[in-house]
């Protein structure tokens, strides 16, 4: 407990002095990188439940973190795959997203978010998530990480987007940037 209140008056002092973008210019380690990926139809997004792992209990895109080898793109495919068995047809990438715990060791993670409009097979249930229809303007926000709400109606209206979130306690929004870009290509 000790270590935890230190942490944070840590953490509080040095958000303090600093911006969210002075903060991630002082890590010394890339984030880990993952991706989500979100299947549309017409006025509708899947969404599924995470029942297990990482963001357990909330709604999100299916996704995960690469294997050795693989590129982002495999990632997304894959992990479609396993999550809902569904193969996403020519995903396109819409967002690349930081997200920065400074109070969770190892949550830090860079997020490929991918949009597919075509796929192979029907999402199904599996051990990992519970996936469901959503129409695009009925989000369930309060039941997703509280950064969709955010950046999610702007992809959704065609933009892509590069940004940074920062979470401190209880998994609420301490600071972050949003851009638009024209490209997410390297």
């Amino acid at each position: 407990m000790v270590i935890e209140a230190l942490s944070l008056v840590v953490y509080r002092d040095k958000m303090h002095k600093m911006g969210l973008r002075e903060y991630e210019q002082s890590l010394n380690t890339p984030l880990r990188q993952a991706t989500v990926m979100l299947l549309v139809r017409d006025d509708e997004v899947l969404l599924a439940m995470k029942k297990r792992g990482f963001g357990v209990g909330k709604y999100n895109g299916v996704g995960g973190k690469p294997n050795p080898d693989e590129d982002i793109l495999q990632t997304a495919i894959r992990e479609s795959q396993e999550e809902i068995e569904v193969t996403p047809l020519e995903p396109k990438k819409v967002a690349i997203l930081n997200y920065h715990f400074p109070l969770q060791a190892n949550w830090g993670q860079q997020v490929h978010i991918f949009i597919a409009t075509k796929w192979q097979g029907e999402p199904v249930e599996t051990e990992e998530m519970k996936p469901k229809w959503f129409k695009v303007k009925e989000m369930p926000f309060k039941e997703m990480w509280v950064d969709d709400e955010v950046w999610m109606p702007k992809v959704f209206a065609g933009a892509l987007l590069k940004g940074s979130f920062m979470f401190g306690e209880n998994e609420k929004i301490d600071d972050y940037y949003l851009e638009e870009v024209d490209s997410l290509e390297l």
